[in-house]
């Protein structure tokens, strides 16, 4: 018994020391901002800075890095980072060459679909914020999700859109769902940036590349329907399943598979970074060199060049590339 004891022993810590190994030849991944195009920083930064977002940097880029990272030709920039708790978005205007708008007939089970989720403290005096700032609803109103529902029984949520068209929501959690710094006690209204959401077509697709290609964990899943989720999305007949995704920090990474109706549109194959309906999420890995291989061994599709040494002093990491989702969601990998 002591000899099959100290066996044992023997074989957990081998057991141990593997996975430790493994662990760490596994890329360190984490979400470090969302980004998005805008048309008119001025009046971004004054919209996001009524949401109580906090201007973090303002730079003015140009060169062959940013238009090889970026895949657009003769691209100045100017970008700002904007912080809410502890999460960050990356305005971007194109000074040249401009983009185009987004598209004025969108719906949310279109597959361009992307919207950043502002945690709120308290949903009705969120919501009276909104209207004084006569935002455009997408939503009928806030909806509370019912116990039907049984992952997302509680959340209340509202869209909306910025003065770009980008869809927003805010969101709330009670008690007992989300991450719990939700729930700390705080005078503010607006928390931060709990999760950026994608629409999808095929959530094992989409598995496939943030799980097993860049390492993202699923962190839970839900199947949404009924008449709230119809008036939160203002998609008739919406039932989906959601799916979402997290890194080592940052915010999550949400699908947005559409069961019904079936008749979201895919992603024009001719958008650009430049074009207003360019979002791009940020994900800092330490070695996005074997990153990129990987992703190109499975044959992603990348917008970039290759890897592209960047200035750090101006793009604020060192290495970058642009690669394309399944569904052509833009992620920018970098290093630090």
């Amino acid at each position: 018994m002591k000899f099959r004891s100290h066996a044992n022993t023997l074989v957990i810590a081998l057991l141990t020391l593997c996975s430790v190994s493994i662990f760490a030849q596994s890329p360190k991944v984490a979400v470090e901002s969302i980004g998005m195009t805008v048309s008119d920083m001025d009046r971004s930064v004054e919209f996001y800075s009524a949401l109580t977002f906090q201007k973090v940097s303002d730079v003015e880029v140009l060169g062959e890095e940013f238009e090889h990272l970026q895949g657009v030709f003769g691209a100045r920039m100017r970008i700002v980072r904007m912080q809410l708790g502890n999460e960050y978005v990356d305005l971007t205007q194109y000074l040249a060459p401009p983009g185009r708008p987004i598209p004025a007939d969108s719906r949310s089970n279109d597959l361009w679909f992307q919207h950043i989720a502002i945690v709120v403290r308290d949903m009705d005096q969120a919501f009276d914020k909104l209207r004084a700032l006569k935002v455009q609803f997408v939503s009928t109103g806030p909806q509370t999700l019912p116990a039907a529902v049984k992952a997302a029984a509680g959340i209340k949520a509202f869209y909306f859109r910025d003065p770009d068209q980008h869809n927003l929501e805010i969101i709330y959690f009670p008690p007992g769902k989300g991450d719990p710094r939700w729930q700390e006690k705080t005078d503010k209204l607006f928390l931060g940036i709990d999760h950026t959401a994608i629409g999808i077509s095929n959530t094992d697709a989409s598995l496939k590349f943030y799980r097993d290609l860049l390492g993202l964990r699923k962190a839970g899943e839900s199947e949404n329907f009924g008449t709230e989720q119809e008036h939160l999305n203002q998609v008739f007949g919406a039932h989906l399943r959601i799916t979402g995704m997290r890194a080592a920090s940052g915010p999550g990474i949400e699908f947005l598979e559409y069961l019904t109706p079936g008749d979201g549109r895919p992603r024009p194959s001719d958008v650009h970074a430049n074009d207003i309906v360019h979002w791009q999420t940020m994900i800092a890995t330490d070695d996005v060199d074997a990153l990129a291989k990987k992703l190109q061994d499975a044959h992603v599709r990348f917008v970039s060049s290759n890897v592209i040494v960047m200035p750090k002093d101006k793009a604020g990491f060192s290495k970058g590339t642009l690669v394309s989702d399944p569904d052509g969601h833009s992620v920018l990998l970098i290093q630090k």
